[in-house]
């Protein structure tokens, strides 16, 4: 059973700070796929749009309006993905959501799982 436990959402003030953790459990990788693990947010009024995301390979990706500011990593031996997030701005407010699935060498997605999401309010 594959389960996805979030923490370390909050309240923070403009250029704060906050740290994600996402604890995975039941989590098989495979050589033959890519292994995808991920941070989306989905913020009042708009849809949900991919923030980070990291491979079993190592590889990272982020969403422009993170860059510089957002780090995802992951530490193997808690079994556990991070975001780190700096210089929060008030557009960072939004639900968070941890993600892992695995990815085909088409690029389809599959065996995906989600968090219960954590709220990010980044406001004065």
């Amino acid at each position: 059973q594959v389960q996805l436990v979030e923490s370390g959402g909050g309240l923070v003030q403009p250029g704060g700070s906050l740290r994600l953790s996402c604890a995975a459990s039941g989590i098989i990788f495979s050589i033959n796929a890519i292994n995808v693990m991920g941070w989306y947010r989905q913020a009042p009024g708009k849809e949900r749009e991919l923030v980070a995301e990291l491979t079993g390979s190592g590889s990272t990706m982020y969403t422009d309006s993170v860059k510089g500011r957002f780090t995802i990593s992951r530490d193997n031996a808690k079994n556990t993905v991070y975001l780190q997030m700096n210089s929060l701005k008030s557009d960072d407010t939004a639900v968070y959501y941890c993600n892992a699935h695995k990815r085909s060498q088409l690029g389809r997605r599959y065996l995906e799982v989600w968090g219960q999401g954590t709220l990010v309010t980044v406001s004065s």
